[in-house]
């Protein structure tokens, strides 16, 4: 007998508590509640995914180079070459594509948009985004998968070494 009632004191916590979450989310579900927490909504995309060359074997490796032999093709080597060109670029291999990024030294490979093609992308050169002049930080970071924070982050690094530059041009009427 004792088991019985205890299961129906239990059921009716059970039915009690998720009466409060149901009315809990229907509250966070409201409109303008995500302005009033100060909260915003997680990313859409996924997060950019890095292939270190390291960590491929030869079979890998063999099996890369077999697919995509280095042919010497025809590819723009100045804007003005590939200014009036199709879009989305198929230049992936182009310093400028913002589809991948190859570090210079390691050789890691950087997949920026790991859940799309190439072809799906909106924008697909970083100089077309610089042509069309000043955008905010949360377009850059749309067209790059960053978060605002690291594309201010990102500028205010840049601006640094800017500024680091001008420094040492000043300083070169000194050095003999």
């Amino acid at each position: 007998m004792k088991d019985a009632a205890s299961a129906e004191v239990v059921d009716a916590k059970s039915s009690a508590e998720e009466e409060e979450r149901e009315s809990l989310a229907d509250a966070l579900d409201e409109p303008g509640t995500e302005e009033r927490r100060g909260r915003r909504k997680r990313r859409s995309r996924a997060r950019a995914r890095t292939i270190s060359i390291r960590r491929l074997s030869k079979a890998e490796l063999n099996r890369g180079r077999d697919l995509y032999p280095e042919d010497d093709y025809w590819k723009p080597k100045s804007r003005l070459e590939c200014k009036d060109m199709e879009r989305p670029c198929p230049f992936v291999s182009c310093k400028y594509h913002l589809y991948i990024d190859v570090h210079p030294v390691r050789g890691s490979i950087k997949l920026n948009f790991p859940d799309i093609e190439i072809w799906e992308m909106t924008e697909t050169c970083a100089l077309d985004v610089a042509d069309r002049g000043g955008i905010t930080l949360e377009e850059v970071g749309e067209i790059m998968n960053l978060t605002r924070e690291r594309v201010r982050q990102v500028e205010t690094a840049g601006l640094a070494r800017l500024q680091e530059y001008r420094d040492v041009e000043r300083l070169k009427d000194y050095v003999t």
